[in-house]
């Protein structure tokens, strides 16, 4: 029996609600008591939704990403963002040390994080997008290069911080879902349902812009007007995922070559949901793993990172056998 892309979107949309529903009621049975069940299920359920934020901004951004960059390898990683946000960190521990660090609120860093990374990504784009002729590629190579400079930064600082210092800051640089600010969850909600309502009003111009910019422009599109915006829309969406449970570097690569092989078109109307169910179906059952099975010995991040890694060698094998 062959389904249809609806048929499997649904399918899809059943299996995370089903694995959602495990997520948040492992463990509780009858006897289990009634304040200990609220209490389980309030922490759970903004671990549950932090969860699905973020593969609502991965998703999204890395197959709007591959669109207007016209590759299916890159990720937004690329331009450096989760090494800006990593600086971020490790500048504020550097120069204020752990005890006034901690004082800072996490809504505070959250906000100068995110404010920083946008600012970043604008910066790199309406310069160096501007003086090249608007060649989105020599933007990605700029953010390449910078990527590497802020790891390097960060990792000569990090070998000046005192090691107990350090201790907490590899903390806070580990993608993690145990503990979220649900401050920061709301408001990064709001942000991310902005963005994404005004991507699918554009969800037809990147069906176009898929075809290259050649015929993009032929056919009547303002390019450079459209690969500026969806390039900031993106920031943002890795920004908010990035400052909200730190950074995940393959995830979005995973979840948008998934939906391309299971989901063969060229539609974003489908792409788009089939790249942000997928990224909640692995995030949601890896979280599941972590938590219940290996008991938060390792973290997520780890392991979508391991696999990830493995998936992106086999495609960059299969493009050589190719040519």
């Amino acid at each position: 029996m062959i389904l249809t892309f609806k048929q499997k979107l649904w399918l899809i949309l059943v299996l995370v609600i089903t694995l959602s529903a495990l997520y948040l009621l492992y463990g509780i049975g009858p006897d289990v008591n009634k304040f200990l069940i609220i209490y389980m299920v309030n922490s759970r359920y903004k671990r549950l939704l932090a969860i699905l934020l973020t593969a609502v901004c991965v998703g999204a951004s890395t197959l709007i990403f591959q669109t207007i960059s016209n590759n299916r390898i890159l990720t937004p990683s690329i331009i450096g963002l989760d090494s800006v946000y990593v600086f971020i960190q490790t500048i504020m521990l550097f120069f204020l040390g752990s005890q006034q660090t901690l004082k800072i609120s996490a809504l505070s860093n959250y906000c100068l994080s995110l404010l920083i990374m946008v600012g970043f990504a604008f910066f790199l784009f309406k310069v160096l997008f501007k003086q090249q002729e608007y060649s989105i590629y020599f933007v990605l190579l700029c953010g390449l290069v910078l990527n590497t400079l802020f790891s390097s930064l960060s990792s000569f600082f990090q070998m000046l911080i005192d090691p107990n210092d350090f201790l907490i800051l590899q903390t806070n640089l580990f993608a993690s879902f145990n503990a979220i600010n649900t401050k920061l969850l709301w408001v990064s909600l709001i942000i991310v349902v902005f963005v994404l309502l005004i991507s699918w009003t554009s969800l037809r111009k990147l069906d176009v812009l898929l075809l290259g910019k050649d015929v993009a422009i032929s056919l009547g599109l303002d390019y450079d007007l459209l690969v500026m915006k969806f390039f900031i829309l993106v920031s943002i969406l890795i920004s908010v995922s990035t400052a909200l449970v730190g950074p995940i570097t393959f995830l979005g690569l995973l979840v948008v070559n998934l939906a391309y092989h299971i989901f063969p078109t060229y539609r974003h109307s489908i792409l788009l949901p089939a790249s942000i169910l997928i990224g909640m179906l692995a995030l949601v059952g890896g979280q599941i793993i972590v938590q219940y099975v290996l008991t938060l010995e390792t973290q997520l991040s780890v392991i979508l990172n391991f696999i990830g890694g493995i998936y992106f060698i086999l495609i960059l094998l299969k493009e050589s056998k190719d040519k």
